[in-house]
């Protein structure tokens, strides 16, 4: 899948016992720390409260460098990634990967099947396509693309658990785990914040976000959620999340318009074709790997059947907002109603 843009806009509200900036703290008072480090193509930041700022820069760093592992590993832009070095012998026989790379093409091929195939890690000979298209504002040639479909499907990506391997089973096949890499990489840092001591934190790269517990004295970390045009109008709606994850799918920030019609960036695997509606998903779930996987294929699916798909899911909920004819639409999942909500302060 093609990487979503940052379409969650973050509000963090006032600190407690009137803390402010991002550096110095009395003795044993909490004070934030805020970092941004650029992987996986967007900005990843960090914002984390600790005592110690010799210990949230060291945490920080740990967490940046888990995060540039997981680049390493799971990136199609890099031609040495092990993500790339796979698919390039696609059509041979099955090749050994690493734990890391395993464990994500398995969760692809789980949600492949559990989304009816609108998430597909070997989306990527369409996604290149489709790329080329926006860059060129050109449609792709049906020839080429009906070439490149018959080099997708997560069937044709056969999984090996015992001896660890992957076989790609045709020529030409290439991997994109867009769809998924961000929330694992927002949930893995977090994680190795919380093992360095650092529970009260937030990890976000694009629309992909995952916190601990909350800042002192709140009862979560505020998160707004975008509206269709979210660099003009401010968020109509604010949750209060903690020890959770938020990720929002949608083509506010990166589509393209070829002879006046929108294209989304986003791809539907099932069909090749980029969607034309106007819309966006944004999903809370207990981790980032599944907020992640959840918020595009939701998206794909539409309101009814992407909404059913989070209903199915264990402590999912989402908010579905469209643009109709007759306005903007909003969809709300049955869990949605019990996420927290948050008013931002002034």
């Amino acid at each position: 899948m093609v990487p979503s843009p940052l379409s969650v806009r973050l509000i963090v509200l006032a600190l407690a016992s009137g803390l402010v900036g991002s550096g110095s703290s009395s003795a044993g008072e909490l004070a934030r720390y805020e970092f941004v480090e650029t992987h996986m193509g967007s900005p990843f930041k960090v914002l984390l409260y600790s005592t110690d700022p010799t210990a949230a820069r060291s945490a920080s760093r740990a967490a940046y460098d888990r995060i540039a592992r997981l680049d390493a590993i799971l990136s199609d832009y890099q031609p040495d990634s092990e993500l790339s070095r796979l698919s390039a012998k696609a059509g041979g026989p099955a090749v050994p990967v690493g734990p890391e790379l395993f464990d994500v093409l398995t969760a692809c091929k789980l949600y492949h099947e559990k989304t009816g195939g609108v998430l597909d890690p070997t989306i990527a000979p369409v996604g290149r396509l489709w790329r080329r298209a926006m860059r060129d504002r050109k449609l792709p040639d049906p020839q080429k693309l009906a070439e490149a479909r018959r080099r997708v499907g997560a069937d044709k990506m056969i999984l090996d658990a015992d001896a660890r391997t992957v076989r790609l089973t045709l020529p030409g096949m290439r991997l994109d785990v867009g769809g998924i890499a961000k929330g694992i990489a927002a949930q893995q840092a977090v994680d190795v914040l919380r093992a360095r001591g650092i529970d009260r934190a937030l990890v976000g790269g694009a629309g992909d976000i995952v916190v601990s517990g909350p800042p002192p004295g709140l009862d979560g970390w505020t998160i707004g959620v975008a509206t269709l045009t979210p660099n003009t109008t401010e968020p109509e709606l604010y949750l209060s999340l903690h020890d959770a994850a938020v990720s929002t799918s949608g083509d506010a920030e990166r589509y393209v318009v070829i002879d006046g019609r929108r294209y989304s960036h986003i791809i539907n695997p099932v069909t090749g074709e980029a969607v034309v509606d106007r819309a966006s998903v944004t999903v809370v779930a207990p981790d980032g790997a599944t907020a992640d996987a959840l918020e595009t294929s939701a998206y794909l699916l539409g309101p009814e059947k992407g909404l059913n798909l989070i209903d199915d899911v264990p402590g999912a909920a989402a908010i579905y907002t469209r643009e109709t004819p007759e306005g903007v639409v909003r969809f709300e999942s049955r869990r949605f109603k019990d996420v927290p909500r948050a008013r931002p302060k002034s």
